[in-house]
């Protein structure tokens, strides 16, 4: 099956296909047989409330959950949520999760030989503003290997999930770095087929974002659909 999802045609926009050959386990979990439309309901057309009393400024800093300082170099990364048509989508509920510095989840299921930071956990959320707008203070993360192939290592990149102004919007993604080695030796980044789709995953420095003595800043927008929506991530 593998071999087969290889050299099937990409899909439009550049999106991933659920089963892609070099991105070994997508075999064991894609779907076999084609998938079934059905008619939206009610629940699905219809998008979870948050408000400020459920997400609290703290949980975008994700260097301020714990006593200490997390260990690695500090970046802020921001940008903007949009429609198909450039929209702002306000209020919406942005998760992010990372590695450390060191390339290391703080999760079970991670266990290779990079250190733990005490001082990080990797997660946070924010809500965008009336300009659809994000903002995230954290730790740039490392590159870590793992077990696709021989000598796999993932670029730096953070996890970023959003429900967008319908359950049927959900979008779960990731966000690199520029000028990472490793693009081209990553089957996750070269699943997205299209060259301008695979720098719509890709944040640019943003040298007004930046504090001075304090941290980098990189802007990243992302578009829930149309022509131009961010690519998924098929993790």
């Amino acid at each position: 099956m593998a071999a087969a999802a290889a050299a099937a045609p990409p899909l439009p926009g550049g999106h991933p296909d659920r089963a892609y050959g070099p991105y070994r386990s997508t075999a064991l979990r894609a779907p076999r047989q084609p998938l079934v439309v059905s008619p939206p309901s009610l629940t699905e057309l219809a998008a979870p409330v948050f408000g400020p009393r459920d997400v609290a400024p703290l949980d975008a800093d994700l260097t301020r959950h714990h006593a200490g300082e997390p260990l690695g170099e500090r970046i802020i990364v921001t940008g903007r949520v949009l429609d198909g048509d450039g929209r702002p989508v306000r209020d919406q509920l942005v998760e992010i999760w990372q590695a450390n510095a060191a390339g290391r989840y703080r999760h079970e299921g991670d266990q290779h030989p990079a250190p733990l930071d005490p001082n990080f956990t990797g997660g946070g959320r924010a809500l965008t503003d009336d300009d659809g707008r994000y903002r995230f203070v954290t730790i740039k993360p490392g590159a870590y290997p793992w077990r696709n192939h021989h000598n796999a290592w993932r670029p730096a990149h953070i996890h970023f999930s959003l429900f967008g102004t319908a359950f049927t919007q959900r979008l779960v993604t990731q966000m690199y770095f520029p000028g990472d080695p490793l693009f081209g030796l990553d089957p996750i980044f070269q699943s997205v087929t299209d060259e301008k789709a695979q720098q719509r995953l890709v944040a640019a420095y943003d040298h007004d974002v930046t504090r001075s003595e304090w941290a980098l800043g990189y802007t990243w927008d992302i578009v829930l659909d149309g022509a131009h929506a961010t690519p998924e991530d098929r993790d």
